[in-house]
C-alpha cells in the first residue's frame, strides 16, 4: 500500500499566490502521509486559451523550480498538475513529474486537445493556442509504475490501455471538466478507465470558482480496480487522501483475468514507433 494524496486546489489570476498555495498544500498533504500528491491542470494559471500565452513558462521554469524543490524537500513523488508550457514559440499544456530527489521524472505535454462543442452550453477549442503532445507518459516508483494523462486524455480508452499494457497500476489524470460536462461524465469515465483495465485511476481537479471565466467542476476523485469510487472531494479548496492498495489490485486481477483472456489473436491496440 501507499497513500495517494490529491491537490484539488483554488486558482487566481495571480501566478505568485497560485504557487505559495500549491506549495503550501502539498507540504500539508505530505504531513498527512502522501507519498505521491498530485496537483490540478494549470495549476499556475487561469483556465482558458486567452490566458495560456500570459501565463506560459518554459521547462524549467518559476512553476517547475516550484515543484522540484517541494517534491525534494517532502521526499515525495509529485504530480505536478499542469502548466502552459512555452518551447520553441509553440504552447502545450503540460504536466511535469518529480521524485523524492527533486530530479524531472517525466514530461506530459496533453496529447488531446479540448475542442468541443455543445450548442447552447459550452464551447471551448484549446487549439486555438496550443499544440498536441505526442509521447506517452510513464514512471516508475517503488509502490507501482504511473500513468499520466491531462483531463481529455481520460476519454481515449486507447491511451489507458497502452498505459496498463506498459505495466501501469494507477493511472493520474490532472483536469479541469466544467459545469456541462462534469456532473455528465467526468465520474462516469474515471469509473471505466479503471474497470475496463483494473487499475486504480485519479482525477485531480481545481476547486470551483464560480466567478471564473471557465468554471471548473472539482470533485477530484479516486477509483479503485473494481470501479469503485474510494475518494471525492467537494467543490471547494481540499486536500484528499486515500491509500492505494496494490495486493487488492492483484486479487481482482486474479478473480477476473481479462488480461490473460483478451484475444490478440482478433484485436489489440498498440503503441505506434515514432
Amino acid at each position: 500500500e501507499f497513500r495517494l494524496g490529491l491537490v484539488q486546489l483554488f486558482v487566481s489570476p495571480v501566478k505568485a499566490d497560485n504557487l505559495k498555495r500549491a506549495s503550501e498544500l502539498v507540504k500539508q498533504a505530505a504531513k498527512q502521509g502522501a507519498q505521491v500528491v498530485a496537483l490540478p491542470e494549470c495549476f499556475n494559471s487561469p483556465y482558458g486559451t486567452k490566458f495560456f500565452p500570459e501565463y506560459a513558462e518554459k521547462i524549467p521554469g518559476q512553476s517547475t523550480q516550484m515543484l522540484s524543490e517541494v517534491a525534494k524537500e517532502c521526499g515525495i513523488y509529485l504530480i505536478g498538475g499542469s502548466i502552459p508550457e512555452e518551447d520553441s514559440g509553440k504552447l502545450y499544456n503540460t504536466c511535469t513529474v518529480y521524485g523524492p530527489d527533486g530530479i524531472l521524472l517525466a514530461k506530459h505535454r496533453k496529447i488531446h486537445l479540448f475542442n468541443i462543442d455543445v450548442p447552447g452550453k459550452i464551447r471551448f477549442q484549446e487549439s486555438e493556442t496550443l499544440t498536441p503532445g505526442d509521447s506517452f507518459s510513464v514512471f516508475d516508483t517503488p509502490y507501482c509504475k504511473i500513468g499520466v494523462g491531462i483531463c481529455y486524455d481520460i476519454r481515449f480508452a486507447e491511451l489507458a490501455q497502452i498505459y496498463t499494457k506498459k505495466g501501469c497500476q494507477l493511472l493520474v489524470y490532472p483536469g479541469a471538466f466544467n459545469m456541462t460536462t462534469g456532473p455528465a461524465h467526468w465520474e462516469l469515465l474515471q469509473r471505466a478507465r479503471a474497470l475496463d483495465n483494473q487499475v486504480y485511476v485519479a482525477t485531480v481537479s481545481p476547486a470551483r470558482d464560480e466567478k471564473a471565466s471557465y468554471v471548473a467542476w472539482g470533485h477530484s476523485t479516486v477509483v479503485s480496480p473494481w470501479g469503485e469510487v474510494i475518494a471525492k472531494a467537494g467543490a471547494d479548496e481540499v486536500i484528499t487522501s486515500t491509500d492505494i492498495d496494490l495486493q487488492y489490485l492483484a486479487d481482482i486481477r486474479q478473480q477476473i483475468p481479462i488480461h490473460s483472456q483478451r484475444r490478440h489473436d482478433l484485436y489489440s491496440v498498440e503503441e505506434k514507433p515514432k
